[in-house]
């Protein structure tokens, strides 16, 4: 069965991007455009990974680390194009295990 990831990104067009290249690598993808629509799948689906984006409608991608660590062990990978510092290290202190900035 192939691992299973959850792409957490507001842009339809980066949504896409990533699940086309990920299907084609052959993984399972599951898609959310808001933290509300991240949480609900990550309790369903229960993703091996995550790409989360930070900048969300609805709240801060940095306050949707440690709920989604209370959903399971997946790797949490950032993927936003806020490329502070302080928020990398932030995101890693809150639980994510990588950070990549956009454009990529």
């Amino acid at each position: 069965m192939p691992a299973k990831v959850l792409v957490v990104d507001d842009e339809p067009a980066i949504r896409r991007l990533l699940r086309n290249t990920l299907v084609r690598a052959g993984y399972t993808v599951v898609e959310a455009e808001d933290g509300r629509q991240a949480l609900h799948q990550a309790a369903v689906e229960h993703p091996s990974a995550v790409l989360l984006d930070l900048g969300l409608p609805d709240r801060d991608g940095l306050t949707l680390i440690p709920l989604l660590r209370v959903h399971g062990d997946a790797v949490i990978l950032v993927v936003s194009a806020r490329d502070a510092v302080d928020e990398k290290v932030t995101a890693l202190d809150l639980g994510a295990d990588d950070f990549v900035s956009k454009p990529f």
